[in-house]
């Protein structure tokens, strides 16, 4: 009786440790499922709960202004309560942009259902890289006007926007002077309060996956 008594106990013991274990488990996925903001030009990860001091200092994109390949003005107001993916590009480049310009179609594709996403692409080169000229970029790439658009304006305030707010490129881009040419890689995740919330290698397949997995991270916040 006793042998029974203590069996039975030790299977009491070995479920509750169990279940114990598996809460923690779940505990620990729901907590890994929380993007980080980033707020300095390093790409420090950081995880800031809402009821911290530092919540309402978290870095935002600024407003801003441009046209797309329509003509149409894109500003900050356009991207209010939506995600939205941004990089940088020009239309004659012959290194990274055609890759990252596939991968952001496959993003378009994967995404098209959702009108609360946007993908933003900045021409680095908005001297040369004109309205017509994004147009015709758009229409040779499948371009969903009403999804992506293409930017262009002035070049001053798309340089100062990308280094100073996206920290597009590395953090020596973000020191470089005047219009010093920009060429990153970076995709940058924004979510629905213009926070940046991922970087990524638009380069390669494997980041476009993260991308989209990050999203629907994003599209569970409050």
């Amino acid at each position: 009786m006793l042998y029974k008594l203590s069996l039975f106990a030790s299977f009491l013991f070995l479920l509750f440790s169990c279940s114990s274990n598996q809460v923690k488990q779940d505990n620990n996925k729901v907590a890994k499922e929380t993007l980080p903001f980033f707020n300095t030009p390093d790409w420090t990860p950081e995880w800031i709960e809402q009821k911290s001091s530092a919540y309402q200092n978290i870095h935002r994109i600024p407003t801003f202004k441009f046209m797309n390949q329509e003509g149409d003005t894109i500003s900050n107001k356009t991207v209010a309560d939506k995600i939205y993916i941004a990089n940088f590009f020009f239309t004659t480049c012959r290194g990274i942009c055609p890759k990252m310009t596939s991968n952001m179609y496959l993003l378009q594709e994967a995404l098209k259902q959702d009108t609360n996403i946007l993908l933003l692409s900045h021409s680095v080169t908005p001297e040369t890289d004109s309205v017509n000229v994004l147009k015709k970029y758009a229409i040779e790439n499948k371009v969903n006007n009403k999804q992506w658009h293409l930017l262009t304006g002035s070049k001053t305030a798309i340089y100062d926007l990308a280094k100073k707010q996206y920290f597009a490129g590395d953090s020596v881009g973000y020191y470089q002077t005047g219009n010093e040419f920009l060429h990153t890689e970076n995709f940058i995740l924004i979510d629905k309060q213009q926070r940046i919330r991922g970087v990524y290698n638009g380069t390669l397949l494997i980041e476009i996956e993260r991308i989209k997995e990050d999203i629907n991270i994003l599209k569970q916040e409050n």
